[in-house]
C-alpha cells in the first residue's frame, strides 16, 4: 500500500501580524497531526504594479500591493519559524514569489518548494526554484494544460525530479460544486504525484481526494476564524484541522489493497439442513433441503451435489448437511 497522504498545513496570512500567533499556528499543526507547515515568503513591492485595485473576490477594492503589505511574513521571522516548526518534527517549506526570496530560503535549507497557482505561468521563478534541486510542489488553480505542462517540463529541465501537482479551485472560499475532483488524477499525465490545495470548508473534499488516490493534501489553517484575517473565511480551525488529519489517514487505511472473503463471521453465515425427518435409502430432493444460519453444514452453493443423492442414515429435522 503506498504512504499515506502528505498533509499540510499552510500558514498564509493567517499570523494575522504577530509572530507569536504564528508559532501557535504551528503548535496547532503539530497537535493536530499535520506532515508539514508552508509559509509564504515575498517582498510586497515586488508582487504587483502600485496603485491596482483587486476587481472582484473577498478581497474586492484593496489595493494590490497593500493586500499584500498585509498578509506578509516577515523576512526575520523565517528563522524562528523553521526552526520552532522543525522543533515540533513538521517539515517547513514556503512560497516563495520571486528569486531573491528562493535564495533568502535556501539560508534555511527549506526542503521543499511550492509555487502557488497564481505564480504557475511565471517560468522564470519555476526554473530558479527547481535550479535547487529540491522537490516541488505546484497548484494548478487557473491553468490550461498547456500552462501546466509548459511548467512541468521547466521543472524538469532545470533540474526537479520529485514534481507533485495540486489540482485547485482559486476561490476563498470553494464552492464544492466547483471542485470537479475528478481532474486531480487527470493531472497523473505528467507522470506527477498529485494532490489537492483545498479551499472548501470542510473536510468532505479532502477525504474523497485521499478515497481517489491524493499523494498531498494543503489546506490554510487558523486559531480561530472569528478573530479574522486575510484567509480567515476559508481555514479550519485546530479542532476541525485534527478532524481533517484523522478522517484523511482513516479514508487512507480503508483503501487497503483488493482482498476478496475478508471478515471473521464466516461461521453465521447459511449453510445447507435438512427440512424434515427422512429416513435411510431417500434420494434427496429440493423440498427435503433448507438454507439457514450458522455455517453448520456445507455451503448452499454445493445444493446441486446433494439434491439426487441417497441417504446412507436417517436424519432428523434441522440436521446439518
Amino acid at each position: 500500500m503506498k504512504s499515506k497522504p502528505f498533509i499540510v498545513a499552510e500558514l498564509s496570512a493567517n499570523h494575522n501580524g504577530d509572530i507569536n500567533r504564528a508559532l501557535r499556528i504551528i503548535d496547532a499543526a503539530a497537535n493536530a497531526g499535520a506532515d508539514a507547515i508552508k509559509f509564504q515568503t515575498f517582498n510586497p513591492d515586488k508582487m504587483a504594479i502600485p496603485n491596482y485595485k483587486i476587481q472582484s473576490g473577498p478581497w474586492m477594492g484593496s489595493d494590490l500591493v497593500e493586500l499584500y503589505r498585509k498578509a506578509y511574513t516577515p523576512m526575520e521571522w523565517h528563522g524562528q519559524l523553521f526552526d520552532y516548526a522543525r522543533s515540533r518534527d513538521l517539515i517547513p517549506f514556503s512560497s516563495p514569489f520571486d528569486a531573491e526570496s528562493v535564495d533568502f530560503l535556501e539560508t534555511f535549507d527549506c526542503p521543499i518548494y511550492k509555487i502557488a497557482s497564481f505564480e504557475l505561468i511565471d517560468i522564470p521563478l519555476i526554473a530558479k526554484v527547481a535550479q535547487t534541486g529540491k522537490p516541488m510542489i505546484m497548484s494548478t488553480g487557473m491553468a490550461e494544460l498547456y500552462e501546466i505542462r509548459a511548467a512541468v517540463n521547466t521543472a524538469r529541465a532545470n533540474g526537479c525530479k520529485d514534481i507533485t501537482l495540486l489540482h485547485c479551485v482559486s476561490s476563498y472560499p470553494a464552492p464544492v460544486e466547483s471542485i470537479n475532483l475528478r481532474t486531480m488524477n487527470s493531472l497523473r499525465r505528467f507522470d506527477c504525484k498529485v494532490g489537492l490545495s483545498d479551499h472548501t470548508k470542510g473536510t468532505a473534499v479532502s477525504v474523497a481526494a485521499v478515497a481517489l488516490g491524493a499523494d498531498v493534501i494543503e489546506k490554510h489553517l487558523t486559531l480561530n476564524r472569528v478573530d479574522g484575517g486575510l484567509d480567515s473565511g476559508f481555514s479550519m480551525e485546530p479542532d476541525e484541522f485534527e478532524s481533517l488529519v484523522n478522517d484523511c489517514n482513516g479514508a487512507h487505511k480503508a483503501l487497503g489493497g483488493i482482498v476478496y472473503g475478508s471478515g471473521n463471521s464466516k461461521d453465521l453465515r447459511r449453510s445447507l439442513y435438512y427440512a424434515e425427518g427422512i429416513k435411510k435409502g431417500t434420494v434427496l430432493e429440493k423440498h427435503h433441503i433448507k438454507t439457514a444460519r450458522p455455517a453448520l453444514g456445507i455451503s448452499p452453493l454445493r445444493i446441486s451435489q446433494v439434491i439426487g443423492q441417497k441417504l446412507r442414515e436417517d436424519v432428523a429435522e434441522n440436521d446439518p448437511v
